[in-house]
C-alpha cells in the first residue's frame, strides 16, 4: 500500500511556508504532491485570480497524486487548510494535517505585539526572518485577491461538520493571523472519531517555523503512520 502526502501552502504565501515539514517526512512516505497555487510564489501575482482558481488547482494536484499511489494524505497551511478540507469534503483522503487552519483570519492583540517587536529592532530587521514574511507580502495583496481568499473560506466552512477523515490540527498560540482558539471551535465540528489538536505555545502563524517545531513535527510522523483509533487533545 503506497501513501503519498499533498501538501498545500497558504494565501499568498508559497512552498516554502511547509518545506521544514515536508523535509521531515519525506522519509516515510512513498511520494508527495507540493503545488504552488495561481499567482503564488516567490513573486507574487495575486491580481485576476479567483477562489475557483485555487480550489482547481488543489484538486488537480490531488488527482495528480492519487494516479500514483493508493492513499493520499493531505497536509494544508492556512488557506492550503481550508482548501485540504474542501478535498477532503469531496475525495477519499486518508488523513488531514491542519496547520494553523484558516477559517478566521487575523488575531490584532498578537498581530500588534508582533509589530512593537520589530519595530524595537529598527535596523536588525533586514535579517529577521518572521519580519520578512511579514514584509514580503505588504503592498502586494490586492484587495480583490483578499476577497477571493474569504470566498474559498465561505465555500468550505459550512461543511466543516461532516468531515470524518482523521484529522490532526496544529495551532500555534501566538498566531497573530488566526486566533488561536478557532482551531478548538474547528475541533469540535470535525466529527471524525479519531481527531488530534496540538497547540504550539510557542508558535506564530509560520508554525512551521516555531521553535518547538521539531516536537510537533515528530507528532504528526506519529499520526500519519497510525493505523490504531486514539483521540487526542494537546493543550
Amino acid at each position: 500500500m503506497t501513501v503519498g502526502i499533498l501538501y498545500l501552502h497558504g494565501f499568498s504565501g508559497g512552498k516554502y511556508e511547509v518545506a521544514p515539514l515536508q523535509q521531515y517526512l519525506t522519509t516515510f512516505v512513498d511520494d508527495e504532491e507540493t503545488p504552488t497555487l495561481p499567482g503564488h510564489g516567490e513573486r507574487l501575482f495575486l491580481r485576476g485570480y479567483k477562489a475557483e482558481h485555487w480550489l482547481k488547482e488543489a484538486e488537480l494536484s490531488y488527482r495528480r497524486l492519487a494516479k500514483r499511489v493508493d492513499e493520499v494524505i493531505v497536509i494544508g497551511f492556512s488557506m492550503g487548510g481550508v482548501l485540504a478540507l474542501h478535498l477532503a469534503m469531496r475525495y477519499p483522503v486518508k488523513k488531514l494535517v491542519l496547520l494553523s487552519p484558516a477559517l478566521q483570519y487575523i488575531e490584532p492583540k498578537q498581530l500588534l505585539k508582533d509589530m512593537a517587536i520589530f519595530a524595537s529592532k529598527g535596523y536588525q530587521l533586514n535579517t529577521d526572518e518572521t519580519f520578512q514574511r511579514y514584509a514580503f507580502k505588504f503592498g502586494q495583496i490586492p484587495l480583490s485577491a483578499a476577497v477571493q481568499f474569504m470566498r474559498v473560506v465561505a465555500l468550505t466552512a459550512p461543511y466543516v461538520k461532516t468531515i470524518t477523515t482523521p484529522t490532526m490540527i496544529v495551532q500555534g498560540k501566538l498566531d497573530g493571523m488566526v486566533p488561536y482558539h478557532t482551531a478548538t471551535k474547528l475541533y469540535q465540528k470535525i466529527i471524525a472519531l479519531d481527531k488530534r489538536l496540538y497547540f504550539s505555545a510557542t508558535g506564530k502563524h509560520h508554525i512551521c517555523f516555531s521553535e518547538d517545531c521539531e516536537k510537533w513535527f515528530a507528532k504528526v510522523s506519529t499520526f500519519i503512520n497510525d493505523k490504531s483509533l486514539i483521540i487526542e487533545n494537546e493543550t
